[in-house]
């Protein structure tokens, strides 16, 4: 062969290579952006991201306990998404939202619900008390607020908490007593059981009432087997359980639909969606404290698959945490101020659950848990709420550490062993002054950009917002 034919076909021999080599690559990294959600979440790496080209997906996610305000940044930021979609969780929590309209508390309802160009959606990980969300409904539209089934969408795929479900969860927490969960008594982990043993009822069987009903003795039934023969309690009655899915289910029909159908094609047309979740990443069933968390995941990397779209990818995971630490419930809480120190905090903070009206339990930031919370939801960005409530201080304290059998850890924990971790407290210069009214970086004091340095520099992650008062407009643009 001719010297420069061979010196050719090897040339293309190599570049051949290469083309094949960066179009094997790049088919690698499609099929694993494909999957990398749901066996991220089973393999104990729950937030890896994958970018798009246009941002199209959000997640707005609770980075502790819960109770971070997620509500008022879903209610500011939707303003510029199409849909809010609620992935998880039932009514065993609550978001708080005070806009030009008033004071709104939101228990099933995605907070997108007081925008009236945004559709809302109820995805299929949810679990709804049927009878909760009528009221809840009935209450916005007393103060105005438009639902119909043009802006609210519930997926036929997510399941009905039942009376029952509500009865059990009360029994147990009753029986276990001084070791009980801290449960809501909302029915949740009796209900999460019933789905995952295939013995729930959905929303879309609503639409099929005859067949419904039909299954109703069969589950209640089994369900009396623990209700009377377990706990000696009162029996649940059919014709009840029917006239309850009757009262509270049948008005709801015109509202359910394939709501991952429906995602899916707003995707596909560019619709922004913005996924709303509810507790934090502490509450999670599967990276929380357990047993004293809920009974879904509340992680961002859950959205898609709670939401129905597990085709679709986030694009922007949004962390929301508070200035200082606040816990409802039960379970170890590290940091955890007592006495006199936590009642000047809670009173200042206005610390009661928005759902059950319970106290909170509230302590200073807690470094270790925030950044444990920061990876499992991968969050790409933090919001900060609450900082004007620190105002109340001229020393701030922080928790950047954990004592552990003698030896300071930096890492979140195995749960079982939190209880016996003591906090490393530092502190930090305060502003000790009204902070409510500002509304740019520049009129925030020194010592209040120092603190958010603080905290930004501690955890890793980049402060984009903080809020300073409970109403829509008091928060700051920081980047």
């Amino acid at each position: 062969m001719h010297r420069g034919a061979f010196v050719g076909i090897q040339k293309f021999s190599e570049d051949f290579g290469k083309i094949s080599g960066v179009c094997l690559t790049f088919l690698r990294k499609a099929l694993y952006n494909k999957m990398y959600f749901v066996f991220g979440l089973f393999a104990g790496v729950p937030a890896i991201s994958a970018a798009r080209e246009k941002s199209m997906l959000t997640s707005i996610c609770g980075i502790n306990w819960g109770d971070e305000g997620k509500g008022k940044m879903v209610d500011l930021l939707s303003e510029d998404y199409d849909i809010v979609c609620r992935y998880q969780g039932g009514n065993n929590a609550g978001h708080t939202v005070i806009n030009e309209r008033g004071k709104f508390i939101l228990n099933l309802l995605p907070s997108g619900i007081l925008r009236e160009n945004v559709v809302n959606v109820l995805g299929l990980g949810m679990v709804i008390d049927i009878k909760h969300l009528t009221e809840e409904a009935n209450r916005l539209r007393e103060k105005g607020v438009k639902i119909t089934p043009e802006n609210l969408k519930i997926s036929d795929r997510a399941v009905i908490t039942m009376p029952y479900h509500v009865l059990l969860d009360c029994l147990e927490e009753d029986r276990l007593a001084g070791k009980k969960f801290g449960s809501t008594r909302r029915g949740i982990a009796p209900v999460y059981a019933d789905r995952y043993m295939k013995k729930a009822f959905r929303m879309g069987e609503l639409l099929d009432p005859d067949r419904m009903y039909a299954r109703v003795k069969e589950i209640v039934e089994w369900k009396n087997l623990t209700v009377e023969k377990g706990y000696g309690a009162a029996p649940v009655s059919v014709d009840e359980t029917i006239d309850y899915l009757k009262t509270y289910g049948e008005p709801l029909r015109e509202y359910i639909c394939d709501t991952g159908l429906y995602l899916t094609n707003a995707a596909k047309a560019g619709k922004k969606i913005m996924f709303e979740a509810q507790l934090g990443a502490l509450r999670d069933v599967d990276y929380g404290i357990l047993p004293y968390t809920s009974s879904s995941l509340t992680i961002a990397a859950y959205a898609p698959i709670g939401a129905g779209v597990p085709n679709l990818k986030l694009d922007r995971s949004i962390g929301i945490m508070k200035a200082y630490s606040t816990c409802v419930g039960e379970g170890p809480f590290t940091a955890e101020y007592f006495g006199e120190k936590a009642d000047e905090l809670r009173a200042a903070g206005g610390e009661y659950g928005a759902a059950t009206g319970r106290p909170r339990r509230v302590g200073p930031f807690d470094v270790v848990a925030s950044s444990y919370g920061i990876r499992c939801q991968g969050a790409d960005e933090v919001v900060l709420t609450k900082l004007d409530i620190l105002s109340i201080y001229e020393e701030i304290e922080v928790c950047t550490a954990y004592e552990l059998n003698g030896k300071i850890i930096h890492d979140f924990p195995y749960p079982d062993v939190l209880d016996e971790c003591k906090p490393v407290f530092e502190k930090v210069k305060g502003w000790h002054c009204d902070i409510s009214k500002c509304r740019k970086k520049e009129e925030l004091p020194k010592e209040a950009l120092d603190y958010i340095a603080f905290i930004e520099k501690a955890c890793g992650c980049n402060i984009t917002y903080v809020a300073v008062g409970a109403e829509r407009d008091a928060v700051i643009k920081l980047k």
